[in-house]
């Protein structure tokens, strides 16, 4: 058996760690298996379902905690664990390298790095971090994964000769597991009380690159035209109790229903209308895989990348548009439209995890007999 490890910040559910536990929960156990090197002390959303899978989580210090402790943690874990071939980092930039930088040093000798997203964190040392090292990792990472091209191109850069043969790993999910069911959106309707209510639904965590502040804005103008309309968000972050207060002040507390961090997704988009996602920046989004596989009309900035768009339920409209422009596109669907199986669709354009896991596991599997 081959043990893959994994490099995360924590395996919380954001959209990148699902992806990897879809990938986890396909793959051949019995020929690969996937550990975890997290960032934090902190127990994370998937922890109990990956140890129940077979996989193993470490943990170390975060650069917050200091760069040198890191770099000395991760020294002494690879010191102590040579058996792994094979690391598998996740990145949003490159502003941090260290574990790959080690990884080279212990001899490890599958380094694969994965661009999740298609823009840098905040501030101007890690957009300088970032460029750095973008000249520095085919030193370091022997093979290129992104979730989409957009963000391999902001990984990798446009014209980075060093770096070839860049692989995209869509964003896969179960999609029979989101198929639209009208005996489960009318349970759950009835059970959440929104029998009668226009549910616009979000799902994703209260950080910066999902623009709450903005979809509140289009909620208000919204609900000010349709008092039934009911805002379901879905997730958690720093920013949820800043995104709270807002709701408070524009009046808003009876029709905004904040869900928290959720295991029955795939029910909470049977019972939703539409699916609103105003985002700033992404990589690829799962959720919106994930919508399009419950039949949702979805209303997306037109920041995300086009390749998101394998069905016709996809519209991109642009930031630059007003919040009433945004509710108005969202109340033309208010008198309902047919929820339809996108199985084929999706399968088609390469989302279903089935195919994915395969794919992934003989590219460990291959790795590893290769030397």
């Amino acid at each position: 058996m081959i043990r893959v490890l994994h490099i995360v910040n924590s395996m919380n559910r954001g959209g990148l760690e699902t992806m990897i536990m879809n990938l986890y929960r396909n793959v051949d156990r019995t020929k690969i298996q996937f550990d975890f090197l997290t960032h934090t002390n902190q127990q994370g959303d998937y922890d109990e379902e990956i140890e129940q899978l077979g996989g193993n989580i470490f943990r170390i210090s975060s650069r917050r905690h200091g760069l040198f402790k890191n770099k000395i943690q991760l020294l002494e874990f690879f010191r102590q664990h040579p058996e792994y071939k094979i690391i598998h980092a996740h990145a949003s930039s490159l502003s941090y390298i260290t574990p790959l930088k080690i990884a080279s040093m212990a001899n490890v000798k599958t380094r694969i790095i994965h661009s999740h997203s298609t823009k840098p964190q905040k501030g101007k040392i890690h957009e300088l971090l970032h460029f750095i090292n973008q000249r520095k990792l085919s030193h370091y990472a022997t093979n290129y994964f992104a979730c989409s091209e957009k963000a391999a191109n902001w990984l990798y850069g446009d014209n980075h000769d060093e770096i070839k043969n860049i692989q995209i790993i869509n964003n896969c999910i179960d999609v029979r597991q989101y198929t639209f069911n009208s005996d489960v959106r009318e349970n759950i309707r009835s059970s959440l009380k929104l029998t009668d209510r226009f549910v616009i639904g979000h799902i994703g965590s209260f950080r910066e690159a999902k623009n709450h502040m903005f979809l509140i804005d289009i909620f208000k103008k919204i609900h000010d035209l349709k008092p039934n309309a009911v805002l379901m968000l879905v997730g958690g972050g720093d920013l949820e109790k800043q995104i709270k207060n807002k709701v408070i002040k524009l009046g808003l507390s009876n029709s905004v229903m904040f869900m928290g961090v959720r295991s029955d997704i795939p029910e909470l988009l049977q019972a939703m209308d539409i699916f609103l996602f105003p985002s700033l920046y992404e990589g690829l989004p799962v959720t919106l895989v994930e919508a399009q596989a419950a039949g949702l009309k979805i209303i997306a900035s037109d920041s995300i990348t086009d390749e998101i768009c394998f069905t016709n339920l996809v519209e991109l409209i642009s930031l630059q548009l007003p919040a009433s422009a945004w509710a108005k596109k969202v109340l033309s669907y208010i008198d309902g439209y047919k929820r339809i199986n996108t199985f084929d669709e999706i399968s088609t354009a390469g989302y279903d995890i089935k195919t994915s896991a395969k794919e992934l596991e003989q590219f460990y599997l291959t790795r590893v007999s290769n030397g």
